[in-house]
């Protein structure tokens, strides 16, 4: 995807992500912060992927759609976090041309994907709650992968776009990029070419992607809240809201830590709140996604019950 006019341009070139760094009095307790955060993110969705499989209670189209959430959120903190807490160790804190570009174009990839993850469980909710007779007809196991396979590709379409502008622009020798990962305003940033269009684009693909997805996800919840209201029973109600309430949760989060990251200016004074946010969002988010579904959700937690009282069993014998 690179011009060969450009090939002297990005040889040899290499970035250094600042990262933390100017905060070195905190770089081991920040260390061990990142470390306990990524490994309860791998445990707790790679465990809710496998306690989903071996619950046959849990083989729903719900369910299978937060087995994708989790792969989506493992995946994603997996391409971020590793780099992070390798330079909050070494002083090396390089990472070269190639390897920024792969970081970046597969983060790209799993925040679309789960941005649209979110709006096919929504669509879910909305199915189960206003249709509750028809939902195992519409939600059919092949409607469920199709639903599915979109965000995928939808996340791999937009990245190949997002990444091709990036490889437009021109970078030499080591760059300086404010921030612990290779995000696409701290590489344009270095850039010694014009980063307008890829600017725009990148602009227009987040405001897309956002609206598009939100407006989707309020329209579902609003045709929810009027059938949840309409029902006569108290408990009906208390339960319908029940099994939306993690869910709810989860596109609060996500999206209002997206919303506050691109309201911030962009401006030196700014860098700070913007590695925090993108610390919230690349390595906060994955983590509690799993925590909110499993402390929320009688079956996951009944499940886990019996794996650990299972263990016990069988370390007793």
């Amino acid at each position: 995807m690179v011009k060969k006019n450009q090939e002297n341009h990005t040889a040899g070139v290499t970035f250094t992500l600042l990262g933390f760094s100017e905060y070195a009095d905190l770089q081991v307790p920040l260390f061990l912060v990142f470390l306990t955060i990524y490994t309860v993110t791998v445990l707790g969705n790679l465990g809710m992927i496998v306690i989903i499989r071996i619950n046959p209670k849990l083989h729903t189209p719900m369910y299978f759609f937060l087995s994708h959430l989790s792969f989506v959120d493992f995946c994603y903190s997996t391409t971020v976090t590793p780099k992070l807490l390798e330079n909050l160790v070494v002083e090396d804190r390089t990472i070269s041309f190639t390897g920024c570009i792969v970081q970046f174009f597969f983060a790209c990839i799993f925040i679309v994907t789960e941005t649209f993850m979110l709006v096919v469980m929504a669509y879910d909710r909305f199915v189960a709650v206003c249709n509750p007779l028809l939902y195992t007809v519409v939600m059919s196991p092949k409607l469920c992968a199709s639903l599915v396979s979109g965000p995928y590709a939808w996340g791999i379409v937009w990245s190949l776009i997002l990444t091709y502008f990036l490889l437009e622009l021109s970078f030499r020798g080591n760059n300086i990029v404010n921030n612990f990962f290779c995000e696409h305003g701290a590489i344009v940033a270095v850039s010694c070419s014009d980063p307008y269009i890829s600017q725009k684009v990148t602009s227009f693909s987040a405001t897309f992607n956002e609206i598009s997805s939100l407006m989707i996800i309020l329209t579902s919840y609003v045709f929810i809240f009027i059938t949840v209201m309409k029902m006569p029973s108290p408990g009906g109600r208390h339960k319908a809201f029940s099994t939306c309430a993690s869910h709810m949760t989860t596109i609060t989060i996500f999206h209002g830590t997206i919303l506050f990251l691109y309201c911030i200016p962009n401006s030196k004074s700014s860098w700070l709140m913007v590695k925090v946010a993108s610390v919230f969002y690349t390595v906060v988010i994955p983590m509690l996604n799993p925590l909110i579904y499993s402390l929320r959700n009688k079956d996951v937690k009944d499940t886990v019950r019996k794996l650990i009282n299972n263990k016990l069993f069988c370390h007793t014998l």
